[in-house]
């Protein structure tokens, strides 16, 4: 089967900075390219510096998707979802990244390098980028969030 090709941007504070090269790197493989939005170390630094300009890109539809990390991911799918037109789920797992696409539609996600291996977070962004919308009901829910 072959990959749609997408753009991707991506945007981190230092505690996720161990995920981005690597899931940069699964990306550029499986044919995407990516917008990488920072940051460049693992040197304190506030998220939102990072993940807001990530999210925009979505919105301003500069990127298809987007991927934001940090610790926990918590406080990057917050300010992600921030923007208007972004709809990031947290995913922790395989399933999260499941039900945030098929149910939710999301079009970025947040992972926290405190919280999932690297193998793991790899798992993670590809279950996502696989999976498919399933439209219907969650349509509808969608339009009600969006309204």
């Amino acid at each position: 089967m072959t990959e749609e090709q997408r753009i991707l941007s991506i945007g981190t504070d230092h505690a996720g900075f161990p995920l981005k090269a690597p899931i940069i790197e699964m990306l550029e493989k499986r044919g995407h390219r990516v917008l990488d939005f920072g940051c460049q170390s693992d040197a304190s630094c506030d998220y939102p510096d990072f993940i807001r300009p990530a999210a925009q890109a979505v919105a301003d539809k500069k990127a298809d998707l987007g991927i934001v990390l940090g610790g926990s991911g918590n406080g990057e799918a917050i300010a992600a979802n921030k923007v208007p037109g972004v709809r990031c789920g947290l995913c922790w797992d395989l399933w999260s990244a499941r039900m945030t696409k098929t149910h939710n539609n999301a079009n970025c996600i947040a992972l926290g390098a405190r919280v999932v291996s690297e193998e793991l977070a790899l798992e993670i962004v590809a279950t996502w980028l696989d999976e498919a919308f399933e439209g219907g009901r969650h349509q509808r829910r969608i339009d009600k969030i969006e309204a």
